[in-house]
């Protein structure tokens, strides 16, 4: 299974979702510099707040390019919330800026129709395809969302959508890169099982 790197980028709910990978018996370690990269197996990119502000965080504490390489290198990587979004081309949250391009598409404001924004709470989670991450789980249980701002991307990298209005994509994937719009470390039993699967995963598909 080997260790997971948690991507410490100065803003999300780092706490928790350590402590979802401690209960699951994983070992981890808070990654605060790139060098960190090279002593886990994994990589787990958290976040909550503004893309802009990700963007930038992960930039200054140099994780872009390290990034980049320790995804061409097939080691898994699973982005939550905006720790997903971070993982397209483009995000225009705070006016466009690039991402780390690791799962082509952009990240725009949600149109839900009369619903109102941020898309907080409980819902449902439709598989489009199946993946080794998702093993265990049952289409269509809930998860917990908190995001304004919507990953979008062409059918073949959608892996589950969720609908608040209309259908966004809400799991999204290339090769060894994942990403999931809703928070595992707070969606109880679904979540901890797709964060162990997480764990187990070799990066293929």
């Amino acid at each position: 299974m080997g260790t997971v790197g948690i991507l410490d980028i100065e803003m999300g709910n780092l706490r928790s979702l350590c402590n979802a990978i401690d209960s699951l018996g994983v070992d981890s370690r808070v990654a605060r510099e790139p060098s960190v990269l090279a002593e886990v197996s994994r990589v787990l990119i958290p976040g909550v707040g503004s893309y802009r502000a990700a963007m930038g965080n992960l930039t200054r504490l140099g994780f872009v390019d390290p990034l980049r390489r320790f995804a061409a290198a097939g080691k898994p990587v699973l982005g939550i919330c905006l720790g997903m979004q971070v993982l397209s081309t483009r995000g225009e949250e705070g006016g466009a800026v690039p991402g780390l391009a690791l799962i082509p598409g952009d990240v725009v404001l949600m149109e839900p129709d009369s619903l109102r924004l941020p898309h907080v709470g409980w819902n449902s989670v439709s598989f489009r395809s199946p993946h080794p991450v998702l093993e265990g789980i049952r289409d269509g249980k809930d998860f917990y969302f908190v995001h304004s701002y919507e990953f979008r991307c062409a059918p073949e990298h959608s892996y589950a959508e969720t609908s608040y209005g209309r259908p966004f994509s809400s799991i999204v994937g290339v090769g060894n890169v994942l990403g999931v719009q809703f928070h595992p470390e707070k969606s109880q039993r679904n979540g901890l099982q797709l964060l162990e699967n997480f764990c187990r995963w070799d990066g293929g598909c």
